[in-house]
């Protein structure tokens, strides 16, 4: 599980550092919250089948990598990180 956790992370972090993101974050009473970008993602946990009708084809994919394979998709707004055929996370990208 440790092991997992690891990977998940490092993947984040490299997906944080490959694409600029922004984002407003607040801090109010102590709790820090993002702010919506009004941009609509796909859901945790939805497949590539749902995403792909849901938002079309994205412009570019990168292909599966490590165990178990994590994929990127990249649309015009957001980017799509896949764990075997399930959402990871979706990211919003741009500004």
């Amino acid at each position: 599980m440790l092991a997992r956790t690891l990977k998940v992370s490092l993947v984040a972090l490299g997906l944080g550092l490959a694409v600029p993101a922004f984002s407003e974050t607040l801090a109010v009473d102590g709790q820090v919250a993002v702010k919506p970008s009004g941009v609509e993602t796909p859901q945790r946990g939805a497949t590539m089948t749902a995403v792909e009708a849901k938002f079309g084809a994205p412009a570019n994919k990168s292909g599966p990598v490590g165990n178990p394979p994590i994929t990127k998709w990249f649309y015009a707004n957001f980017v799509v990180v896949f764990e075997n055929d399930k959402v990871l996370h979706a990211v919003v990208v741009g500004g």
